[in-house]
C-alpha cells in the first residue's frame, strides 16, 4: 500500500495468520497441491468436470476473494482458485523480483501441470491480472480465454507516466517496496482486525478494496484473507534502496511490490503472442487502486501535496494505468486479437465481491464466446 511515509525498513515480521485458511463458504473446499516448485493451496467446488476456469487473486489477499464468484458460475464450468506464494495456504517462498511476476507465473504453470490442465480459461484480479499476462506471454497456446479484473498495468505499478509506460526515473523511484506505509505492514504482520487505525487491513479494505459505503456480509473472511500475507523483505512488501530521484526510494530485488516495479515488470509484449486468446477487461469506475489517478501512486499523492517536493506534471504525472492497459489491448487487437472492456458503475477495486452477479454474467458471456 502506498502512502506519504518513509521507505519500508524491512523490520516487519510474518503475519499472525500463516496457516491454511479455514474461512471457506459452504460448497468450497481446499487442498494442498504439491508441485516441483512448492505446495500450492487450491480452492474448488464439488464439480469434477466442466471447462476449467482458473482464478488468480491480487496482492494482500488470497483465493478466498473468489469464493462467491466460484459458487455463482454456471455448472458447465469447473472453477479453481489458487493461492499465490506467500499468501493464503501456499508455501511462503521468497519472491525474486528481478524476474518480475515470473515466480508467480511459473508457480501457476507448475500447478496447472500437476492438475493435468493443459487448456484453461484464466482469470486474474489486480496483481493477478499481471500474472495472467505473464502466463499469456509464456504459454499462450494453453489458454482458451483471458479475463483481466481491475488489472495491474502492463507496465507495472508506479514509476511510469504516459500511455507507453515511460519511466519517470531510470532506477524506478516511486515504485516498489519503498512506497509502502510501514504502519500497514506492521498491523498486517500483527494480525490486526480492528478499525482503530486508518492503516489497519480492515480500514484499508473498506476505504480502497471496495467502493466507499459498500458492505459485505463476508468482510471478516476478506480481512482474514488479507492477514495471510507473509511479510518481510522476501515477501510483502520487499526490500527498498535509497535513490537520488524523487521521492527518494527505489525498488530492491526481492519481494512482492518490487516484482511489480517497472524496472522488473514489463508485460507489454503480450501484443506479440500467437495464438491470441480473447480478452475480457472488467473494472469498476470507482476504483481508487488501479486508475489514471491512483491513490496508491506516489505521483498522485505528490500532485495532491501529500508527498512533498513533487517535481511536477511535466516529468512526474500520475501513472495512467487505465490508459496504459487500453493502449496495449488496442495494439493486441490491431495485431489480430480481440478484447472487450466492461466498466461497472459505482464499483471499486473488487468487482467479484462488489457486483458478483454482474461480474459472473459478463464472465460467463466471455467464456461461452471463447473458442473451445
Amino acid at each position: 500500500m502506498s502512502g506519504c511515509v518513509p521507505p519500508y525498513d524491512g523490520s516487519a515480521t510474518r503475519s499472525a495468520s500463516v496457516g491454511p485458511v479455514l474461512s471457506l463458504l459452504p460448497g468450497i473446499t481446499a487442498r494442498l497441491v504439491h508441485t516441483e516448485r512448492l505446495g500450492v493451496n487450491v480452492l474448488s467446488t464439488d464439480r469434477a468436470h466442466g471447462e476449467p476456469v482458473v482464478l488468480v487473486h491480487g496482492n494482500v489477499s488470497s483465493a478466498l476473494f473468489w469464493q462467491e464468484a466460484m459458487l455463482a458460475l454456471p455448472g458447465r464450468f469447473r472453477p479453481l482458485a489458487v493461492d499465490l506464494r506467500g499468501f493464503g495456504g501456499t508455501d511462503p517462498l521468497p519472491v525474486d523480483a528481478t524476474r518480475g511476476l515470473r515466480d508467480f507465473a511459473d508457480d501457476l504453470a507448475a500447478t496447472l501441470a500437476v492438475l493435468d490442465l493443459d487448456s484453461v480459461h484464466l482469470v486474474g484480479w489486480s496483481m493477478g491480472g499481471g500474472i495472467v499476462l505473464q502466463h499469456l506471454l509464456d504459454h499462450a497456446s494453453s489458454l482458451r480465454s483471458v479475463t483481466l479484473v481491475a488489472p495491474l498495468s502492463p507496465y507495472g505499478f508506479g514509476g511510469t507516466t504516459g500511455p507507453a509506460g515511460t519511466r519517470t526515473s531510470p532506477d524506478g523511484a516511486g515504485s516498489g517496496a519503498g512506497t509502502v506505509n510501514p504502519d500497514f505492514v506492521r498491523l498486517l504482520a500483527a494480525g490486526d482486525v480492528g478499525t482503530e487505525h486508518q492503516a489497519s487491513p480492515r480500514a484499508v479494505f473498506r476505504a480502497f478494496y471496495v467502493a466507499p459505503g459498500f458492505e459485505s456480509r463476508h468482510e471478516d473472511v476478506y480481512v482474514e484473507s488479507m492477514l495471510t500475507t507473509r511479510t518481510g523483505e522476501g515477501n510483502y512488501p520487499g526490500d527498498a534502496r535509497s535513490s537520488d530521484h524523487w521521492p527518494g526510494a527505489a525498488p530492491g530485488t526481492s519481494g512482492v511490490l518490487n516484482a511489480m516495479a517497472p524496472v522488473h515488470c514489463d508485460l507489454s509484449a503480450v501484443v506479440q503472442v500467437d495464438p491470441k486468446p480473447p480478452v475480457l477487461w472488467i473494472r469498476g469506475d470507482a476504483d481508487q487502486i488501479v486508475s489514471d489517478a491512483s491513490m496508491f501512486d506516489l505521483a498522485t499523492l505528490g500532485r495532491l501535496g501529500v508527498v512533498p517536493d513533487w517535481p511536477g506534471e511535466q516529468t512526474h504525472a500520475p501513472q495512467p494505468m487505465i490508459a496504459q492497459t487500453r493502449a496495449v489491448l488496442d495494439e493486441y487487437a490491431v495485431r489480430g486479437g480481440q478484447y472487450r472492456e466492461v466498466v461497472l458503475p459505482g464499483v471499486g477495486h473488487s468487482p467479484p465481491i462488489e457486483a458478483v452477479d454482474r461480474f459472473v454474467a459478463e464472465l460467463t458471456a466471455h467464456l461461452d464466446g471463447s473458442p473451445g
